[in-house]
């Protein structure tokens, strides 16, 4: 039995790291991988669907096209954006406390917060609701984004890190042909009284609910509990987590620690432009803009793209569905060489990759090539997904490590609040050719800007990077 005063004894940063690296890749360690990707299925189950319900919002009458929107452009392009104003809230306001209260209590905050105005939303009748409760939902799903990222970087193991996010991004991404599947089935129909479209977001709200509670048994990040100087805690989790993936637990070493190691450390807004980081930080601002207009401008926007390019509306959704298999099954197939390429270099391939068969989809009209260069979009997609989210969340300290993240990542959602409105003008316009050329050029931007300036991070301890 450990007295009271070794359990609450000093920790230094890098004796946890050495801990936290050692773990294996066990059975355990995946266990919990999983279990905490599970929330992220249902957290990118509620974001693709802003591009699937929207033809039913607009065949209730709800939503309206055009000028004739109620704030005078098309109801869906303001649906998106009020979606990613939200995200944009959440990450850059709200994430922050992440820093402050812990990991675990931001992110099942968040989760209850998305899945209760989710559950409102499904019964609205006025596009002004719709459109504010999206906005609220969006908050909730910027807070748990930012977080999860931050709390699977502070507990995997280095050699693992990528592998984990890819894998995490796999389950993740088994919701968009699930939500893709469940629009074409559903939203041409009405059951019971409902349209179709309530029950796409009744499931995602009600299935959000039931994982906050599978989720409730999840430790706290041992790297915050330390940095709060909350030692006895640290050691209760790592000693769990151990045990979990078949390790002997072993106390750490005593060491003297000087008041700057021990002092809690509070992370601040001006730290993150500290000369160190200043350079990361606005690389990663010019990236997470620019890789969201590649990544939504084709992900929220594929069936209308797919409509523009002569489909029908249950055929455009039908090929939706074929082409959004490629982001697990993508994500799956990344996973087995995920941790062997920097992830700097994944994340400028994977824009290559959009940039060709982004300008291939812009001169297809037959089905069958659209699907497939379609599908290598989308697989490119889910490979710059988990490549960035695990880069990003790897360049800061813990202290900032939230703070700096959810500031970066803000830019992304921000950059989607006006490419949403902006896209639907060029659809408008420009048509389909218009809006690929817009994602070609934005995805190039990322390219030279990660090439040129990011860092090296591969099987480096976080405290090292």
């Amino acid at each position: 039995m450990v007295s009271d005063s070794v359990a609450a004894s000093p920790i230094h940063a890098r004796d946890l790291a050495a801990r936290i690296d050692a773990l294996p890749a066990s059975a355990g360690l995946w266990r919990f991988i999983i279990l905490l990707s599970l929330g992220g299925f249902f957290e990118l189950y509620d974001l693709f669907q802003t591009g699937y319900i929207s033809t039913g919002l607009i065949a209730d009458g709800i939503f309206h096209t055009g000028a004739q929107g109620v704030f005078g452009v098309s109801d869906q392009a303001a649906f998106a954006s009020a979606t990613f104003l939200g995200l944009f809230v959440g990450a850059s306001l709200l994430s922050p406390y992440a820093d402050r209260f812990g990991r675990r209590a931001t992110f099942m905050f968040a989760l209850i917060w998305y899945g209760a105005f989710s559950l409102l939303l499904a019964f609205q009748q006025q596009a002004e609701w719709v459109i504010f409760l999206r906005f609220l939902v969006g908050v909730g799903l910027g807070i748990e984004l930012v977080t999860i990222d931050t709390y699977l970087t502070e507990w995997v193991p280095a050699h693992l890190r990528t592998r984990a996010f890819a894998f995490a991004f796999f389950v993740q991404f088994l919701s968009v042909p699930a939500v893709a599947l469940m629009s074409w089935w559903l939203v041409p129909q009405t059951i019971w009284g409902l349209s179709g479209w309530r029950y796409v977001v009744i499931a995602g709200a009600l299935a959000s609910l039931v994982i906050w509670l599978v989720r409730k048994g999840l430790p706290e990040s041992p790297r915050w509990l330390v940095q709060q100087r909350r030692y006895a805690q640290a050691r209760q989790v790592m000693r769990d987590m151990e045990r979990r993936c078949g390790v002997a637990a072993a106390d750490f070493p005593s060491r003297p620690v000087d008041d700057a190691e021990g002092a809690p450390l509070r992370g601040r807004f001006r730290d993150i432009w500290a000369p160190q980081y200043r350079d990361r930080t606005l690389m990663l601002v010019v990236m997470n803009f620019f890789q969201a207009i590649g990544f939504f401008g084709f992900g929220n926007w594929l069936p209308a793209l797919l409509s523009g390019k002569g489909a029908s509306v249950t055929h455009s959704l039908l090929y939706a569905f074929f082409i959004t298999l490629a982001y697990p099954l993508g994500s799956l197939l990344c996973s087995f060489y995920a941790d062997k390429m920097e992830n700097k270099w994944q994340i400028v391939l994977s824009c290559l990759v959009t940039v060709v068969f982004g300008s291939l989809f812009a001169l297809q009209n037959n089905p069958l090539w659209l699907i497939l260069c379609g599908f290598f979009i989308t697989w490119s997609n889910a490979w710059l997904t988990y490549s960035y989210h695990s880069y990003q969340s790897e360049i800061f300290p813990t202290h900032i490590r939230a703070r700096a993240v959810g500031f970066c990542y803000s830019f992304s959602r921000l950059s989607t609040v006006f490419s949403s409105i902006i896209i639907g003008i060029i659809l408008q316009y420009g048509g389909s050719l218009g809006v690929i050329a817009f994602i070609v050029a934005s995805m190039l931007i990322v390219m030279l800007v990660i090439g040129l300036f990011g860092p090296k991070t591969r099987g480096i301890d976080l405290e090292n990077i």
